[in-house]
């Protein structure tokens, strides 16, 4: 079969305009995943400096940091000062031919400065006005800022993850921020799709907090369905056993044997087949009761050979298990260079991760690194007195 060019057939959201008002994260990361698909992405920055997410870190390129580069990809760049009616008709101009504005403001600036909601999908009635909180856009914490680690804190994901007996820790990824900016993303689709039977545009309210109660779902489901008082489990499975990290003789791998035809094949490869018929260990809630004996037996048996060579008997009978890699690692897997994730954005010299979906067998690429500060200013504002260059 001929893998489809996408020089030829086009990115997806080729032709959708996007105005992004977007700062660090999660307003950028919805941004580049529009501009990633194809979308022309603006993004309005402030003319002293602006997205402070430049500045996040030590400077990468252009005086700007990595995080920048990451979550800026593909994007056009204005400097407007939205604090002056000139910036606010500047903006408004640019938003009578877009089709999306998506907006990470701190919460209530919008309307302070004369872009709410309500207002600008009156004027503008096809628009699908985006607009990413940080509490939610309803009840008494809707005014109140928030970052990852908050978000985090606050909404119990801490609270469920790392050792049984450690302090609760927070994800080594924003979680919070980049899933809310896919929410972000699935809803303005939605209303674009509506928009196309209706004529009319709409809002997409989402929030950190919403995504991490999300996030949270199925310990929330446990505790208040079945009164289970959600417990740190590692890299284990509340529900599933053995479904966890494992120590061989050379460092950590985990085993995935997550019904009792994976748990005889384990047993199996290490040298137990009569695992399976003690009653302790016969189903997997069986197994559940007597956890920690099970797992000091098998814990036993690995510590005697290296992880690779258990994890190639694993897979040879089909038992999911995988080496706890370390970046370093996964960079050197082979299937990590297959999928072709990590691309180079034309004329520059450094990687970045591009969209995890093919359309057609094909990845969308990365066309362009990050904007300069106002590189599109002469272009997209033809008002000089509402840019600053």
């Amino acid at each position: 079969m001929t893998t489809p060019d996408p020089t030829t057939l086009g990115l997806p959201l080729d032709g959708i305009r996007v105005i992004e008002l977007g700062q660090v994260l999660a307003g950028p990361f919805a941004g580049a995943v529009f501009a990633d698909l194809g979308a022309e992405v603006i993004k309005v920055e402030r003319p002293d400096g602006g997205d402070d997410g430049r500045r996040i870190g030590a400077a990468f390129r252009y005086g700007d940091s990595m995080t920048f580069h990451e979550f800026n990809r593909n994007k056009k760049s204005v400097t407007i000062d939205l604090k002056s009616p000139s910036g606010v008709a500047a903006l408004e101009a640019l938003l009578a031919t877009a089709d999306i504005l998506v907006h990470n403001l701190r919460p209530g600036s919008a309307d302070e400065l004369g872009i709410g909601a309500e207002r600008l999908t009156e004027r503008f009635p096809r628009l699908i006005y985006c607009a990413m909180g940080a509490y939610g856009h309803q009840g008494p914490m809707r005014l109140t800022p928030g970052y990852e680690p908050i978000m985090q804190a606050f909404a119990g994901l801490s609270a469920i993850t790392g050792e049984p007996d450690g302090p609760p820790v927070r994800m080594g990824a924003s979680v919070c921020d980049m899933g809310t900016g896919m929410w972000t993303v699935i809803g303005a689709l939605t209303l674009l799709e509506r928009r196309h039977r209706t004529g009319r545009g709409g809002i997409v309210n989402t929030s950190l907090f919403e995504t991490a109660l999300m996030w949270a779902g199925q310990k929330i489901c446990g505790y208040v369905n079945e009164g289970k008082q959600p417990e740190r489990h590692a890299s284990g499975h509340p529900g599933m056993t053995p479904y966890e990290a494992f120590d061989a003789a050379d460092g950590p791998f985990l085993i995935c044997a997550g019904n009792d035809r994976l748990f005889a094949k384990l047993a199996d490869v290490l040298g137990h087949p009569e695992w399976p018929r003690d009653p302790r260990f016969t189903t997997n809630r069986e197994r559940l009761k007597h956890k920690p004996a099970l797992l000091a037996l098998i814990s036993a048996v690995l510590k005697h050979a290296p992880r690779r060579h258990w994890i190639d008997r694993l897979a040879e009978v089909g038992v999911p298990c995988a080496p706890i890699n370390s970046i370093a690692e996964l960079l050197d897997e082979p299937q990590t260079k297959a999928v072709g994730l990590l691309q180079t954005p034309p004329g520059e010299d450094f990687i970045l991760p591009a969209l995890p979906i093919s359309f057609d067998g094909v990845r969308p690429p990365l066309r362009n690194a990050a904007p300069r500060l106002g590189d599109a200013n002469g272009a997209l504002l033809p008002h000089a007195s509402a840019a600053d260059d």
